[in-house]
């Protein structure tokens, strides 16, 4: 063997070691116990996911088609600044509306700025030309070229947006045209956003601050973005969004954090449930403690990519051995992203419950610690629950070696499904 030839092998080891070397650091092994209530941890898991407690806002939650109607009317009242940052945009009757609303806006002087996914918006069209035309500034996020080869694999999957920077919405809904109508059968999605007003929404404006100046460089200041804000309600909220280079994102932590911290009841709905043996472990302990754990996900045959419900049915046995409840949505793609904790706390966001979402995207979730709020989540989850079946441990136990061999198999590419 060659001097060359062992410096090859050594070089690429070496690079191996070092590609090791970072996800160990991004990916340790969470733990926490506590005997103290949720209710008065919110400044700790606030600050545990790198983010504050901010009072004095307000949130209300808009479903299915509703969402856009209530968007555009705050899109076209903004007089000064319109930000917007999505994952996906696909061309069609919603993405024509979104692009004639921030066209307009911008053709009437508003600054108009969207960041928008290189790969979740590949396929938004003509609506992308005509809002440059219309004087949009737009930002792609990590297009797949070659100065981008080591981030391609991490995507902005974060849908926001920020008007005049006094109202804030975030979610999970999507510029495609299923997500239009009612959640009434498979050609649609449920789903979910809520729109704040208050001090939070400067926390909002700061996430979005990240991508567009990774991508544009440009800076923006002043009151027509950071305006005086006033109280505007009685909801608590903090922001988890940063992904520091090398440690465990904020959004992993906070999941994590409220999973152990329950005493009562965690109920959560979320489209890609795959959860680490962490997570796994985690809710199977707050069962011991009494807590109510159940879990909403689409069916494989409801959901948009049928290979990520497989590969999570692998943890599935483990979780309702332990007592978790497991309900699968039939109606439609559930793709809301939300978590209730006790009466009293509450998330909405843009994460998924995986690895890719915890680990590798640029992910928002806004957690509220507020009754009324996680009250209204608890209904909807329950009014949900009606369009689900429920997974029993025994009969999932019996399911047949093809499905088995198949959740197995594609658990081993999880954090790239």
């Amino acid at each position: 063997m060659g001097w060359i030839t062992v410096i090859l092998i050594a070089s690429v080891l070496l690079l191996g070691l070092a590609i090791w070397s970072i996800k160990r650091h991004k990916d340790p092994h969470l733990a926490l116990k506590t005997d103290d209530s949720l209710d008065g941890l919110i400044a700790s898991i606030s600050g545990m996911s790198l983010g504050m407690a901010i009072r004095g806002n307000s949130a209300e939650i808009f479903q299915n088609g509703a969402f856009f109607d209530a968007l555009l009317e705050d899109i076209l009242a903004a007089k000064q600044t319109v930000h917007f940052e999505t994952y996906l945009w696909k061309e069609g009757k919603i993405g024509q509306r979104m692009a004639d609303a921030f066209s307009r806006q911008a053709r009437a002087g508003v600054k108009v700025r969207l960041v928008l996914d290189a790969v979740g918006c590949k396929k938004i069209g003509k609506a992308r030309q005509q809002m440059e035309d219309a004087g949009c500034s737009i930002a792609i996020y990590h297009p797949r070229t070659l100065k981008n080869i080591g981030v391609v694999a991490e995507r902005d999957h974060r849908k926001l947006a920020i008007l005049d920077g006094r109202t804030a919405w975030v979610g999970g809904h999507c510029i495609v045209d299923q997500w239009l109508g009612n959640a009434e059968d498979r050609d649609h999605v449920r789903d979910l956003s809520v729109r704040m007003r208050g001090p939070v929404v400067h926390a909002v404006q700061s996430v979005f601050s990240e991508n567009w100046v990774e991508v544009t460089g440009r800076l923006f200041v002043g009151a027509d973005a950071f305006p005086p804000l006033e109280p505007a309600g009685e909801v608590e909220a903090h922001v988890a969004s940063m992904k520091p280079e090398g440690s465990a994102p904020a959004v992993k932590i906070l999941h994590h954090t409220v999973i152990c911290c329950a005493a009562k009841r965690l109920w959560i709905q979320n489209p890609y449930f795959i959860p680490e043996v962490d997570a796994v472990e985690a809710m199977a302990e707050a069962v011991k403690r009494g807590v109510d754990v159940r879990v909403m996900v689409p069916s494989a045959e409801a959901s948009d990519f049928p290979v990520v419900q497989h590969a999570a049915h692998r943890n599935f046995q483990q979780l309702l051995d332990s007592g978790v409840r497991i309900f699968e949505y039939q109606r439609c793609l559930l793709h809301q992203k939300v978590m209730t904790v006790d009466g009293v706390w509450c998330s909405i966001g843009s994460s998924n419950f995986d690895d890719r979402s915890f680990e590798t995207n640029d992910e928002i979730t806004v957690g509220f610690h507020d009754q009324k709020l996680a009250r209204r989540l608890e209904e909807i989850f329950e009014a949900d629950r009606a369009l689900c079946t429920e997974l029993n441990a025994a009969q999932w136990k019996k399911r047949g070696l093809v499905h088995r061999a198949k959740d197995s198999a594609l658990y081993l590419f999880k954090e790239v499904l």
